[in-house]
C-alpha cells in the first residue's frame, strides 16, 4: 500500500488550520483599523501590539510543562473554544455598546495568552500528525496555508469591513474559530507518554523545567540552531520599520511600492513551499543547503536597499523561496529530532527566546535608524546576521548536521 501524507487526521488538522488562520486574518485586519479609527493614534495601536507580545515571552514557559505531561488535543480545542467565544463576545459587544479602549487592552491580553498556548499546543502535536518520513510534505503544506490565505482573506476583509463593519467580522472569526475547534475534535491524538495521575505541584513544574534545561545544555545542534534564528528573526522584525520609513522618504519610493514587497514574497514562499512538497532534498546535502540560504539570505538584505526597485522584488522574491524551503527543512529536522515528551517544553523555550529577541532588536534597530542612514541600517542588520550565522551555524557545524542530515539516528533520540 501506497504511504501517503493525507491520512485522516492531516486532512483534519489542515481544516482546521485553514477555518482558524483564515478567520485570524480578518479579524486581525479588522481591529487594526478599528483601534486606530476609535483613537486616531498610532501609539493606541503600538501599545496593543506590545501587550501581545508579553505573553508569548512568559506564559509557553509556564504551562509546556503540564502540556508535556497531558492530553495536548484538549489544550489545543479549548483554545479555540475559548479563542471563539471572546471573539463572538466582542463583535456582539460591538454592535450594542461603544468601543472601550481600556476594556480592549485587557481583552488584547486575553487573546494573546490564548494565542500562545494555543500556537504552542499546535507546533507540538502537528508532528505527530504527520506520517513518518513525511515531515518535509507536511512543512511545506502548513507553510503554504497561511500566505495563500493572507491574499485571500485581505482583501475579501477589506470588502466585508465596508459592508458588514467590524462587529460582524469578529461574530464571523468567532464561528470560524469554534469551527476549528470542533474539527480539531475529531484528531485521534496518541497520549502523551507523561500522563498526568497526581496532583501537580510547583515542585514537579520546576522538576520538569530542570528536566528541559538539561537536555537543552546537552544539545548544543538545537541550542545553535536556536540563537541564529533569534537574532536573524529579530534583526528582520527589527528593520521592518525601517524599511517602511524608507519608502516614506526616499524620493521616487511609494507605500504601495513598499506593498509590492509583500506580494513578491508572497510569491516566492508560494513556490518554494510547492518546490519543497514535490522534491526531496537529499539527506547529505541538507547542512550544506540550509547553510547556503542563510548567507544568501543575509548578503541579499546586505544589498537590498542600495538595488534598483525592479531587483529589490527580485530579491524579495528570491528571499522568500529560498526562506520557504529553509524553514521547511528545519521545522522538520527540529520537531523530528526533538523527544516527543519534551516537545512542548523545547517549544516553549524557542519561543520565549524569539519573542524577547524580537522586542530587543525592535528597540536597538529603532535607535540606530535614528542616526544612520536608513540604507546603511538594514546593511549593518544584515552583516550582524551573517555573522550571528557563522557564528552559531557554521561554528556548530558538526551538531548541527547531525541535527539536519542523520534522520535515523534523529529518530533514534526522539525514541530516548
Amino acid at each position: 500500500m501506497k504511504k501517503t501524507l493525507w491520512t485522516k487526521n492531516f486532512c483534519l488538522v489542515t481544516l482546521a488550520t485553514v477555518l482558524g488562520a483564515a478567520g485570524g486574518i480578518a479579524g486581525g485586519f479588522a481591529l487594526s483599523f478599528l483601534v486606530f479609527d476609535e483613537t486616531g493614534s498610532t501609539l493606541a495601536s503600538a501599545l496593543i501590539v506590545a501587550i501581545q507580545l508579553v505573553p508569548h515571552m512568559f506564559l509557553p514557559l509556564f504551562i509546556a510543562p503540564l502540556m508535556d505531561r497531558l492530553p495536548r488535543k484538549a489544550f489545543l480545542v479549548a483554545g479555540d473554544v475559548t479563542n471563539g467565544i471572546v471573539y463572538g463576545a466582542m463583535g456582539l459587544w460591538l454592535l450594542y455598546f461603544d468601543f472601550s479602549y481600556a476594556g480592549y487592552l485587557v481583552v488584547s491580553l486575553l487573546l494573546a495568552c490564548l494565542g500562545s498556548v494555543d500556537q504552542l499546543a499546535y507546533n507540538s502535536i502537528y508532528p505527530g500528525l504527520i506520517p513518518r518520513g513525511m515531515e518535509e510534505k507536511g512543512y511545506a503544506v502548513s507553510s503554504m496555508l497561511y500566505p495563500v490565505l493572507q491574499v485571500v482573506m485581505m482583501p475579501l476583509a477589506a470588502v466585508l469591513l465596508d459592508t458588514l463593519g467590524v462587529a460582524w467580522l469578529l461574530v464571523a472569526q468567532g464561528v470560524l474559530s469554534l469551527g476549528a475547534a470542533l474539527t480539531e475534535s475529531f484528531l485521534r491524538v496518541q497520549t502523551c507518554a507523561q500522563a498526568q495521575t497526581e496532583r501537580y505541584t510547583f515542585r514537579a513544574w520546576l522538576g520538569d523545567i530542570r528536566e528541559a534545561l538539561v537536555y537543552l545544555r546537552h544539545e548544543r545542534g538545537l541550542c545553535s540552531i536556536y540563537g541564529y534564528m533569534a537574532v536573524t528573526n529579530g534583526l528582520g522584525n527589527g528593520y521592518s520599520p525601517i524599511l517602511v520609513a524608507f519608502f516614506r522618504t526616499m524620493p521616487g519610493m511609494t507605500a504601495a511600492m513598499y506593498s509590492l514587497f509583500s506580494v513578491a514574497e508572497f510569491l516566492g514562499r508560494t513556490l518554494g513551499s510547492a518546490v519543497q512538497y514535490r522534491v526531496k532534498v537529499p539527506e547529505k546535502k541538507k547542512f550544506g543547503f540550509v547553510f547556503g540560504v542563510y548567507q544568501t539570505y543575509e548578503a541579499m538584505d546586505m544589498c537590498l536597499l542600495w538595488l534598483p526597485y525592479p531587483l529589490m522584488l527580485v530579491s524579495r522574491a528570491l528571499c522568500g523561496f529560498l526562506g520557504s524551503n529553509s524553514a521547511i527543512l528545519r521545522s522538520a529536522a527540529v520537531q523530528r529530532y526533538i523527544p516527543e515528551q519534551l516537545r512542548a517544553r523545547i517549544n516553549a523555550f524557542d519561543s520565549a527566546l524569539m519573542t524577547a529577541a524580537c522586542c530587543v532588536f525592535s528597540l536597538l534597530v529603532g535607535a540606530l535608524g535614528e542616526v544612520l542612514d536608513y540604507r546603511w541600517c538594514v546593511t549593518a542588520c544584515g552583516a550582524a546576521a551573517m555573522a550571528a550565522c557563522w557564528l552559531f551555524i557554521w561554528r556548530g557545524r558538526k551538531d548541527v548536521r547531525r541535527i539536519y542530515e542523520t534522520e535515523e539516528a534523529a529518530h533514534s533520540a526522539a525514541a530516548e
